[in-house]
Formats: C-alpha cells, sequence, structure tokens
C-alpha cells in the first residue's frame, strides 16, 4: 500500500477566463476546505488578454488564500499551459479541472479519496451510471462518442470517457509518463492512455459536467482531429511495439 498523500494540486489551465474564475476558484477552496483536503491551486494563465491576471492576484489575496496563479509566458496551448501547470505543482498527487466550472469540486474530492484507496490513476466518466450531464452541445456529443468509441476499440479498454481532462493521478504517475507531446488539447488522452499502457493501476467513477455558463470554449474540434489520432496512434505503437521498456518499475 504506498504511503498515505499529502498535498492535492488543481491544476487549472486558464486562457480569458476572467468571468469564470471567481466562482469556479471560490467553489473549488470552499469544497476542498470543508472536506478537509490539504491542497494548493495552480492556475496558469495561458497569455489571456484580458483581466484572467488580475483577477486571480485578488482571488489570491482574499477569498482563496490556496491559489498559486502562475504565468505561461509561451509558447501557449491548452497542453502546454497544463504541463507548465505539473512542473509548478508540489503536491504528490494532482487532478486537471477546467476554468469555467463544468467540473464538480465534489467530484475533485472523491477523486482525493479514491486515490487515497491507493490507485495511481482516477478517472471519471459522464457517461455512465450515476454521471450527470447537463447541457451538453448535440454535435459535439456525438463526436465525443465517435472519438471515445474509437479509442476503446483501438486500447480494448472499458473506460468510456477517456477524452475528458477531469482526471486524477498521484505525482509518481504523471512522472511516469512522461515526457509530454501534445501541446493542445490532446493531451488530455495522451496522459490516460500511457498510464494504462505503462502499467499504472486505475479505477473509474461517475463524474458530473456542466457547460460553461461564461466565456467561449477554446477547444476547435475541426483543429483536434487530427492531433487525437496522432497520439492515439503514437502511444498504440508503444503499447505493441515497445516491449515494455517504458512501464511502471515493477509493474
Amino acid at each position: 500500500m504506498p504511503a498515505p498523500l499529502q498535498l492535492f494540486s488543481v491544476v487549472i489551465p486558464a486562457r480569458d477566463e476572467e468571468e469564470s474564475l471567481p466562482g469556479t476558484l471560490g467553489d473549488l477552496f470552499a469544497a476542498f476546505s470543508a472536506a478537509a483536503v490539504p491542497h494548493e491551486i495552480v492556475v496558469v494563465d495561458d497569455g489571456s488578454r484580458d483581466r484572467t491576471w488580475e483577477v486571480l492576484q485578488a482571488l489570491k489575496a482574499g477569498p482563496v488564500p490556496t491559489l498559486r496563479p502562475v504565468q505561461n509566458l509561451g509558447p501557449h496551448g491548452f497542453g502546454r499551459a497544463v504541463v507548465h501547470g505539473l512542473n509548478q505543482s508540489r503536491g504528490d498527487a494532482v487532478v486537471i479541472m477546467m476554468a469555467d466550472a463544468s467540473d464538480s469540486p465534489d467530484d475533485a474530492v472523491r477523486y482525493w479519496q479514491r486515490l487515497n484507496e491507493g490507485f495511481d490513476c482516477v478517472f471519471g466518466s459522464r457517461f455512465v451510471r450515476g454521471a450527470r450531464v447537463e447541457d451538453y452541445p448535440r454535435v459535439k456529443l456525438l463526436l465525443n462518442r465517435m472519438a471515445n468509441a474509437f479509442i476503446r476499440a483501438l486500447f480494448t479498454l472499458s473506460l468510456n470517457d477517456t477524452t475528458n481532462a477531469f482526471k486524477a493521478y498521484r505525482r509518481t504517475a504523471i512522472d511516469g509518463c512522461r515526457p509530454f507531446l501534445s501541446p493542445h488539447f490532446n493531451l488530455t488522452v495522451e496522459i490516460p492512455l500511457k498510464a494504462i499502457v505503462r502499467g499504472y493501476t486505475w479505477t473509474t467513477m461517475p463524474i458530473s459536467w456542466r457547460n460553461r455558463r461564461h466565456g467561449v470554449a477554446k477547444l476547435k474540434i475541426k483543429e483536434m482531429g487530427s492531433r487525437y489520432f496522432f497520439i492515439c496512434m503514437y502511444v498504440w505503437l508503444e503499447k505493441y511495439f515497445s516491449r515494455g521498456d517504458y512501464r511502471k518499475s515493477g509493474g
């Protein structure tokens, strides 16, 4: 059984999220405080052109004392911002969340509890019994289910929501999946697929998701198809042709 975890790092990439951040971070701090989860909230300002950085400074000085804002000075991109946040974080466990309040703070608390049961990774699914999804755009939902069906077939997985960014990992699993190749949203599939292929233990649980209330979505579906396909095939090649060179030590 691994040693008890000491600090949960929340990594949140943010680009032009001045309206969303106060509610997102306030709710997250309240949930973690109520559950006595030792934590830090690392928000990465990824080249915002609005008041995101100023809002973060005000939140840190006021209602969210566990906030640690950092800036990704470039190059920018969702994946680059997340990796920058992972590099800056200090916890022995980490959860990746979105700035737009689409992910549930209560689910993040449950992730922490499941990691403390000894799992290396905890993957939530929005599409299993007990999950709740609110206002998911219809076209995006269709493409999501097609992409996840492809990944399930390619890797013979039971996990049906690999593309969702909201997942939690022990630090050892994150470090064991380096180096990261994805500069954009394809990082959301690179990390869990590498963790699975490299032999880290994982479990799944139902989670909630709701569409953003402020700002605009950053994911550009037309730009991401080939990038998702590339990273899936890269990890697939590792699974079948690396001869276990990258597997978890002792796995």
